[in-house]
């Protein structure tokens, strides 16, 4: 399905600078550049031809329209298996999703979910959840064309390989890794009373009611650079746990819902404009934020990579290449 989407002409990798150094520094010395150039570097790229970043922003939120309801049926029966005799806790989440999303976006959600799950049943379950899994990929798969953009290469990994083993796995993976981040939020506090009445210290409860929201993010910025890692058809040379992408990433992705949301409270008029479809039209734009924010970070990882290579660094990469000299 990725490929299938907007035709791309990946630039011919400029003549090589001799690049002999193999030292491995943080991914924080932005491949040589200033915060302010590779500022200039991310808007250049994002507004050219090729990368067309807030183009590609719209064709992904498409493909993640088509994606949410299947992967929330997914994650509704992976949750019913495993906590079936405490429906409370699928109740506790379904709510804490309704408050991150806008709420016209949510009543979308939550009507076409509930009418999905009481339609499945027996065989049906477990056809709907292989069959979730596999719609709810498939925005993954276009995720994954469209960050190699960024690195100015063509997705050429094969259909199996892309869409039946690395769309399904990172899917699988991220829900893991947000389900995480969303367990620790909701139930965090819970957790550390019931340590504190079983001898786990006073001061010990205090810390983890403080950390466990830096630990949360920390799930969600390790979901980011593993989309970053995985979904790139190019050669990495070192995983980073957190990157400077990542990070930008989700910032964005959390300061644009929380303004976004804002906006929808004081000044919503998609309702009037549009009618009923305005609750389609919400969620389409919040869909367009989050991509908008995923893509934009992926640029800031490829743009560091491209002028570490340019600063002649041998285990980077120039545009257009798949794999560094010192691979």
């Amino acid at each position: 399905m990725g490929h299938d989407m907007a035709k791309v002409v990946t630039e011919i990798p400029r003549e090589k600078q001799p690049r002999r150094s193999t030292e491995k520094p943080s991914a924080w010395e932005l491949g040589g550049l200033s915060w302010l150039q590779l500022g200039k570097r991310l808007w250049t790229a994002m507004d050219s031809e090729h990368d067309d970043t807030f183009g590609r922003s719209a064709e992904l939120a498409y493909y993640f329209f088509l994606a949410v309801f299947p992967g929330l049926l997914f994650l509704m029966t992976i949750l019913g298996l495993v906590a079936g005799s405490h429906p409370e806790f699928r109740t506790t989440l379904l709510q804490y999703v309704s408050r991150s999303l806008p709420p016209e976006a949510w009543g979308v959600v939550q009507t076409t979910l509930k009418q999905t799950t009481n339609a499945a049943g027996g065989w049906k379950l477990v056809l709907s959840l292989l069959g979730a899994l596999w719609s709810a990929s498939a925005g993954i798969s276009a995720l994954m064309t469209v960050m190699s953009f960024a690195y100015h290469v063509k997705d050429r990994r094969s259909f199996w390989k892309s869409r039946l083993i690395i769309a399904p796995l990172l899917t699988i993976g991220l829900a893991a890794l947000m389900m995480t981040a969303l367990g620790i939020v909701l139930f965090g506090n819970a957790a550390a009373t019931w340590a504190g009445a079983h001898g786990l210290g006073g001061a010990a409860v205090l810390a983890w009611k403080i950390l466990q929201w830096p630990v949360a993010l920390f799930f969600v910025v390790l979901s980011f650079a593993a989309l970053y890692y995985w979904a790139p058809d190019v050669e990495q040379q070192k995983w980073y746990w957190i990157t400077p992408g990542s990070l930008i990433g989700v910032g964005l992705w959390v300061l644009a819902s929380a303004a976004f949301r804002v906006y929808l409270a004081h000044f919503d008029s998609y309702s009037a404009t549009y009618g009923s479809l305005g609750a389609v039209i919400v969620l389409m734009l919040w869909f367009y934020i989050t991509a908008l924010a995923l893509l934009i970070g992926a640029e800031c990882n490829a743009a560091i990579e491209h002028a570490a290579a340019e600063h002649g660094r041998a285990d980077a990469k120039l545009r257009g290449e798949k794999e560094a000299p010192a691979a």
